[in-house]
């Protein structure tokens, strides 16, 4: 029985599809055919298509190979190099320790709560 591929949002497969016809382009600009470039990726003719299609029940793998059979496999480096959320929330976890030592500090020198005894420890007025 085939693989259901993966539930792909809208977004998603616009990506894909964008990324398939850039490979499709790349090809056509090397002026290789789909059974050359399937045979150098070690791949059916089907699994270009699909690739070339942005079809996401084809594997990164896959991709990967095609890419490689283009001479495009340097290119797969600059995949998520630059993860911009994740250094704007690993900043921002370094400078929690330092507002909560603030904290810590202002707590310590602020003036001690009253010393009013307490109820019932036997000074009558």
């Amino acid at each position: 029985m085939p693989r259901k591929p993966p539930i792909v949002f809208p977004q998603e497969q616009k990506l894909l599809s964008q990324l398939g016809e850039r490979l499709k382009l790349a090809r056509l600009r090397r002026k290789l055919s789909n059974p050359v470039v399937a045979q150098r990726a070690g791949i059916s003719r089907t699994s270009l298509y699909k690739v070339e299609a942005g079809d996401p029940g084809a594997t990164l793998g896959t991709y990967l190979r095609v890419m490689a059979a283009l001479g495009l496999e340097a290119d797969i480096n600059a995949l998520a190099a630059d993860d911009k959320v994740g250094r704007k929330l690993q900043d921002l976890a370094l400078e929690m320790p330092a507002s909560a030592s603030r904290r810590r500090r202002t707590a310590a020198t602020a003036p001690p709560a009253s010393a009013d005894p307490a109820p019932g420890s036997g000074s009558a007025a």
